[in-house]
């Protein structure tokens, strides 16, 4: 039953993180279905915020002991001998479920009264103004210490206006893509199989929020993943690669969505993929983009009408941005390039 040990790299120079294959023991695990928190959800709840403090954990999983008489469960083996954990390690099924139920139950009120958000061991405190927040930041530090929780300083950041959460930097009213990750975009060679090209998509993925027709802009690095496909790099592949690279390096920024202002849907679709970005006036008095979304066309929706096409870009984007349009304080204006779509709820005449 014993598990394999090994370590891994952190971010830390010279840093180790213990770590254990744990895959035996979680197919035989009862899953905790408690959901994470959704990033959208917690960077959404910083619109109004103008001051942060972020809090990083120390130790995160250790802070839970394992229950007594289930220790020989969660058994690794070393060179050194068999071991017997006491805590809750990285690896285990349920660690970030628990984790997270850990957290918000000691920091529920905060979380209720809306100026704290909490990912796993990440604590973000935001305010609009610098005596509350420092209020708010005292509450949460005499909380931790109450609960025998102690941080780690080097990670910790106080009183700031712009702070890297969840891999997005914030600011006031806005979302950025993190320059860490960005440089690395830069520095990122040409794919040469393609176990690399989908490394390069799945980083590139988690940023796509901040490119305009991305799912059109990756087709053709996309096509190499599928099934049975030979690795074949074209000229319009290295042409799509780096395209994506020069969006990246744009540092667009996202202006973050105020469900007490309109809402502006600029939609559109291609033979291949639909793309609509969500917008918002903005205090110059411009309209900022406060998201993109993009989707590859199937098979199926491929063979569909240019009017089909079009009709359907607009519905997804409805789709994905439901939760700030439904109960609106404004309508919803939607711009599209097919004018025939400006018929769509007009009743249709049949001819005799």
């Amino acid at each position: 039953m014993a598990s394999p040990f090994f370590f891994v790299a952190k971010k830390e120079a010279g840093a180790l993180r213990p770590c254990q294959d744990y895959r035996d023991l979680n197919n035989g695990t009862i899953k905790n279905r408690y959901p994470l928190p959704l990033v959208t959800d917690l960077v959404d709840k910083l619109k109004t915020a103008r001051v942060f403090t972020k809090l990083d954990l120390r130790n995160g999983y250790n802070n839970i002991r394992i229950k007594d008489g289930d220790q020989w469960k969660a058994a690794f083996k070393t060179p050194r001998g068999l071991f017997e954990p006491t805590v809750m390690f990285f690896g285990l099924t349920n660690s970030p479920a628990t984790f997270q139920v850990f957290m918000n139950d000691i920091l529920k009120d905060f979380i209720d009264e809306g100026w704290c958000v909490v990912y796993m061991d990440d604590i973000l405190i935001f305010s609009d103004e610098i005596n509350l927040h420092q209020l708010h930041t005292r509450h949460v530090l005499e909380r931790l210490r109450e609960n025998d929780l102690y941080l780690k300083p080097e990670k910790c950041k106080f009183e700031v206006t712009k702070t890297l959460f969840l891999g997005m930097v914030t600011i006031p009213g806005h979302i950025l893509m993190d320059e860490t990750k960005l440089a690395r975009i830069k520095d990122w060679e040409v794919p040469k199989t393609i176990k690399g090209v989908r490394s390069f998509l799945g980083f590139a993925n988690f940023y796509r929020k901040f490119i305009g027709k991305y799912a059109e802009l990756a087709r053709p690095l996309h096509e190499l993943t599928k099934k049975d496909t030979k690795f074949e790099w074209t000229k319009i592949r290295d042409i799509a690669f780096k395209v994506r690279k020069v969006k990246f390096l744009q540092c667009p920024i996202l202006q973050m969505p105020d469900d007490e202002k309109p809402f502006i849907i600029e939609a559109d679709a291609s033979k291949w993929a639909t793309g609509a970005v969500l917008k918002q006036q903005g205090p110059d008095g411009d309209l900022h983009p406060c998201g993109y979304i993009s989707h590859a066309f199937t098979p199926t929706e491929r063979n569909y009408k240019i009017y089909d096409r079009e009709l359907l870009a607009i519905t997804n984007a409805l789709k994905a941005w439901e939760h700030y349009l439904l109960g609106g304080a404004h309508p919803v204006t939607v711009l599209s390039d097919h004018k025939n779509l400006t018929y769509f709820r007009t009743a249709q005449k049949l001819n005799r």
